[in-house]
């Protein structure tokens, strides 16, 4: 009855112990330390390669309401993200190497779990789950590509935002606060005016790029964007998006200055700080000098350039069904982002629901099958619903979890009892998942 998981990311972490929890026996295979991708750094599961932020932390917010529902079931993930969160507003960041330096001791020292290290270049038999990543190695995805065949893998491109030292700011030329106030003034703004915004969009539009093989614009995903390529869509679009600065109040001034980058606490020591948005590719020479041009990062000491990177993820809808397994071969499931959920909350999520329906199976009793009124279920059903013709990834969201049967004024109380709706579901389920 043991389950082979492969991949101690967030998905195969969450999995393995949702399993373990249930009296299963896991043999978790991870190739770190013995082989790494351009995008780990540490030999920690569960390592946030792009932002520390977990998104949204509020019931009016999908990926708040999919929090909500990891959390009063039990979830590794979210445990050790509450447990080394840093102050950011409204959302859940956490210390990265704290967060997962925890998930890594709790999985090692859980009696059900053996840690294998090493590639795995071959699919075991028996119970299978592949959690590998969207950085999954050569040897493993080629295997793959013989078992789903080759035109069922997909690729868009991912990147992370650099790493400056808190001490390099120039705070004569930024301040601390939140947007419209909320949580405890726990960004770092640094204000630009209209002609240092100016200049920074024209270098920025023009930098020179790494070389990323078979890079496309096109191929990027929306949702973890480069921001030059943010910038080329425009002159204004980077004020509508990261570097907007509605809700945030110079207080030199009283006013909204005419652009914000915003950098957010990555550690629990505040010694080092990410620039929000700035995912990039571009070559490191460049970031320093470009964003170097923003006034208080004038002398930042760069700890962590921004780098891009393949992520691959599968045709979902044509191999998996509700429960992440392979419909050609149930042993099989995958988990994380190689499915088609995009965001760490969601990667966790699917790999709690295939822990939870894996040992459930096992187990001999029946599926939990979490209804789509559930941000869990809701992932699940659109990952697998077969009238997707154009597959993409995909954050949870609101659109993709059946309306209310009454109208609700404004958009925040509509989500905000569609959140209350599900955890109703939840709790109502909370005992049998528990099992």
């Amino acid at each position: 009855m043991n389950v082979t998981v492969i991949g101690a990311g967030l998905a195969g972490s969450e999995c393995a112990w949702q399993l373990a929890q249930r009296g299963i026996p896991v043999t978790l295979r991870e190739m770190k330390p013995e082989k790494t991708t351009p995008a780990h750094t540490t030999a920690y599961f569960a390592e946030l390669c792009c932002s520390n932020s977990l998104r949204s932390d509020q019931l009016e917010n999908a990926v708040g309401l999919l929090k909500e529902e990891l959390r009063r079931l039990g979830s590794l993930i979210l445990a050790c993200a509450d447990a080394t969160r840093v102050e950011a507003g409204g959302a859940l960041a956490v210390d990265r190497h704290g967060f997962a330096a925890m998930v890594t001791e709790r999985i090692r020292s859980h009696p059900n779990i053996t840690v294998v290290p090493g590639e795995v270049t071959e699919l075991p038999g028996g119970e299978v789950v592949v959690a590998s990543g969207p950085l999954t190695s050569d040897a493993l995805a080629d295997k793959l590509g013989e078992l789903l065949g080759q035109d069922t893998a997909l690729h868009f491109y991912d990147a992370a935002a650099p790493l400056v030292s808190a001490d390099s700011v120039d705070m004569d030329l930024a301040w601390f606060g939140s947007r419209y106030g909320k949580g405890t003034a726990d960004y770092v703004n640094c204000p630009m005016n209209e002609a240092e915004y100016d200049a920074f969009w024209q270098a920025l539009t023009t930098a020179q790029e790494a070389e990323v093989h078979g890079f496309e614009d096109s191929k990027v995903f929306e949702g973890c964007m480069p921001v030059e390529v943010m910038a080329r869509r425009g002159h204004d679009t980077l004020l509508y998006g990261p570097l907007k600065s509605r809700g945030l109040d110079d207080p030199r001034t009283g006013r909204w200055p005419y652009a914000v980058v915003q950098l957010r606490r990555d550690n629990a020591d505040g010694s080092v700080y990410n620039l929000v948005g700035f995912q990039t590719h571009l070559k490191f020479p460049e970031q320093r000098r470009v964003f170097s041009m923003i006034p208080a990062l004038h002398s930042a000491e760069f700890l962590r350039y921004g780098v891009m990177h393949r992520n691959t993820f599968l045709d979902s809808p044509r191999l998996l069904d509700r429960y992440y397994r392979l419909k050609s071969q149930p042993r099989i499931s995958f988990a994380g982002q190689m499915t088609g959920v995009e965001g760490y909350v969601e990667s966790a999520a699917s790999g709690f629901l295939v822990g939870v329906e894996t040992a459930r199976r096992l187990l001999g009793r029946p599926p939990v099958d979490f209804p789509r009124e559930t941000a869990i279920g809701a992932l699940g059903l659109y990952v697998s619903n077969p009238s997707i013709t154009q597959f993409q990834p995909m954050n949870i969201n609101f659109g993709i979890i059946p309306p209310l049967d009454h109208r609700v004024k404004g958009k925040r109380l509509k989500n905000a009892e569609l959140s209350q709706r599900s955890l109703a579901i939840i709790e109502a389920l909370k005992q049998t998942v528990l099992e």
